[in-house]
């Protein structure tokens, strides 16, 4: 297995320092933990308290990896999946899965930090909670996931996923950052649920033509690391269709109650 944070770019830096991780690479990386069983890796959870990866153990679990310094990506792709369980909520409930955020920049990521990343975005559901690993456990821990990341000066460069486990703890599938959706992450949910059969693998170059799976882009013109904009314009899509579903639903219901008044105050109805 190729540790998650060597899996670079072959065009180098001036000094001669990986710029950006290798997209394919990181795709493999990922692919190949499916059907594997992590660790039972120790964390802290939001207010300090020791939580066992075993303790989620009998449902089946998405995992996210983040990290609180980050003030675009992150945040954005957080929303993302938390817009993704709401919309699967009336169906799935809060207990039939469970969530963990967790952050691989330590000692940044302490569970201090955590919390006010979850408070900032308003997270506070009781099947989801924000883990801080001991620094010493993340580079396993990450290699364990499938995930890359490459420390840059604008701050990693890493992919987006979220893995899902079964209730046994092992990985069942990877869901990469521009496909979070209600569908995406529903679906697979439902499979584990129902004991679906799973649908058919896609081979790593027919999944890498369809995905886009990190969080930045090295120009080398600029010497930049650029956000890829088109995860916000996505997402920023999703939420203006469910602003506009919801002003249709609330026009709707605004109508039928006009309409029973009126029925209802109509002299030929007294």
């Amino acid at each position: 297995m190729i540790p998650a944070s060597s899996v670079w770019a072959d065009e180098p830096d001036v000094g001669g320092t990986p710029v950006a991780l290798d997209q394919k690479e990181a795709l493999r990386v990922s692919q190949s933990v499916i059907g594997t069983i992590p660790s039972d890796y120790t964390f802290q959870d939001r207010e300090g308290r020791p939580v066992r990866l075993s303790q989620y153990r009998g449902k089946p679990l998405l995992v996210s990896f983040i990290y609180t310094g980050c003030f675009q990506v992150c945040p954005l792709t957080t929303r993302s999946l938390q817009k993704a369980v709401e919309s699967g909520r009336d169906f799935f409930g809060t207990d039939q899965f469970n969530i963990v955020s967790i952050g691989f920049n330590q000692p940044a990521d302490s569970f201090q930090s955590l919390k006010s990343f979850a408070r900032q975005y308003r997270i506070d559901v009781p099947n989801w909670e924000f883990l801080s690993p001991h620094a010493t456990t993340v580079e396993p821990l990450t290699r364990e996931f499938g995930f890359s990341y490459l420390a840059n000066p604008a701050g990693f460069d890493h992919t987006l996923q979220v893995t899902l486990l079964d209730s046994e703890g092992r990985i069942y599938q990877q869901i990469y950052g521009e496909e979070l959706t209600a569908g995406s992450i529903g679906e697979p949910i439902r499979q584990l649920l129902t004991n679906a059969p799973a649908q058919r693998q896609i081979g790593i170059d027919e999944l890498f033509e369809r995905v886009r799976i990190l969080c930045t882009v090295y120009d080398p013109k600029t010497g930049k690391y650029e956000v890829k904009y088109g995860l916000l314009i996505e997402i920023a899509g999703g939420v203006t269709f469910a602003l506009f579903m919801l002003w249709f639903f609330v026009s709707e219901w605004l109508s039928q109650r006009r309409a029973r008044r009126h029925f209802f105050s109509s002299p030929e109805t007294l």
